[in-house]
Order: structure tokens, then C-alpha cells, then sequence
């Protein structure tokens, strides 16, 4: 991205993500689109932080480290449908899932959604795989068939997990996690391909990006901090 005249390239890429994020769906008007769909499948990642401060909400026990909770919707192909607001990662996927109305919202549109174990007892239309009882008879033959074909399914939706941590700036975030959320948003944006995309141009005398509503998008000259 070339450097906006005038203006700090850290700030420029923190004002052009910005402008992104402004454009992207909220949760109902993607569960409207999901809702079009055969299936859709939900998943959850964590993207990687350095350690802050308060460190313990953002340590995942799973993942064995720091890191922003994400919900995922990704249709039958794999592609990215919507992405939720960044969590800290210590959160579990189901409550995430709670959290953002995903379940209620799935739910009411009448969505069938292929999840992992981690959303068992989610309700609605989520269908998770048969899971293994402790000091219960081991599963059948027909679960186990029936989970096979579960997972079939939800490893399509891997793709879209790939989709999104492709990014290399979501290798491991940098800046401060309350940024997340507005990162994976402007990617969201970036991944419509039927949505129009925000533009900046060029002011003549101030050099500040001005968007093509003509309001400028500046910020305090003494605010360079992505985080």
C-alpha cells in the first residue's frame, strides 16, 4: 500500500482498515445470505497475540497459548461467510458462539449448521458429532459412520479458518487485540466479492485521505498506535 501524502504509513494502513470495517455485514444480514444456503458450517480459531498486560483472559487451555477467540460461518464450499468480533481467547467456542447470538440467529433462520464437539448441547439446528461417554458402551457402528461423514463435512469448512489466518498479519497480531476485531473485518469486506469497496483519494492541500463520501478520515496527528 503506497503511503498517503502527509500522513504516517502506519496510520494510513490503521485509518484504510478502518474504513473497511465500516462496510462489513453484521450477524443478520449474513444469517439472510447463510440462510439461501444448503448448510452452513460454524467454527471457531484462535489467532495468535503477544502477551499483554492482563495476560489470563487471552490464555487459551486448548491452544496452549495467547490468542483472540473467532467465530467462523463458511458455506457448503468452504468460503468465508461472516466472521464475530474478537473475544479474548480464554472464552470457549460455544459460549463465543452464545455470546455473539450466532445460536439464536442460526436458529430463527432456520439454518441446519455442522459444528465440532465443542458445540455439543448448542441447540437449534447446530449438528454435532456422537461423542464417546466416559464409563458409557463405546459408539456404534452407525455413529461412528454418522461422524465420518460429519467430519467430511466440516473439513470443508477449514477453508474458510485458512481463508482468514492466511493473512499474514493474523499470523500473530502485533498491535493491541482490542485491533482484532476490526482487522478481521476489513478482511471480511476484502473476501466480498459482490460488495463494493470503499475507496480514498487524495486531498490537494492537507494530504489527509478523504473517502468518497468527502468526509474526511483523519485522526490526531499524535495517534499512531495501531493498537
Amino acid at each position: 500500500m503506497s503511503r498517503l501524502p502527509g500522513r504516517p504509513g502506519r496510520l494510513a494502513v490503521r485509518e484504510a482498515i478502518d474504513l473497511l470495517a465500516e462496510h462489513a455485514e453484521d450477524l443478520n444480514a449474513a444469517v439472510r445470505r447463510v440462510a439461501r444456503l444448503a448448510y452452513a458450517i460454524l467454527d471457531g480459531t484462535l489467532i495468535p497475540i503477544d502477551r499483554v498486560a492482563d495476560q489470563k483472559p487471552y490464555y487459551s487451555g486448548k491452544h496452549k497459548r495467547h490468542g483472540v477467540n473467532v467465530q467462523i460461518i463458511a458455506d457448503c464450499k468452504g468460503r468465508l461467510v461472516w466472521a464475530s468480533p474478537a473475544l479474548p481467547g480464554a472464552v470457549h467456542d460455544l459460549t463465543a458462539a452464545r455470546t455473539h447470538g450466532l445460536i439464536d440467529a442460526l436458529a430463527s433462520a432456520n439454518v441446519m449448521t455442522f459444528a465440532d464437539k465443542a458445540y455439543q448441547g448448542a441447540g437449534g439446528g447446530i449438528r454435532t458429532p456422537f461423542k464417546h461417554r466416559r464409563y458409557r458402551p463405546g459408539l456404534s457402528r452407525r455413529q461412528k459412520t454418522v461422524n465420518r461423514h460429519h467430519a467430511k463435512i466440516r473439513a470443508v469448512g477449514e477453508r474458510a479458518v485458512a481463508t482468514l489466518k492466511g493473512w499474514k498479519i493474523l499470523a500473530k497480531l502485533r498491535c493491541c487485540p482490542r485491533r482484532a476485531t476490526k482487522i478481521v473485518q476489513a478482511i471480511l469486506v476484502l473476501h466480498r466479492p459482490d460488495q463494493p469497496k470503499p475507496t480514498m483519494k487524495r486531498t490537494r492541500f492537507t494530504g489527509n485521505p478523504v473517502n468518497v463520501s468527502g468526509h474526511s478520515t483523519s485522526t490526531p496527528a499524535g495517534d499512531v498506535d495501531l493498537g
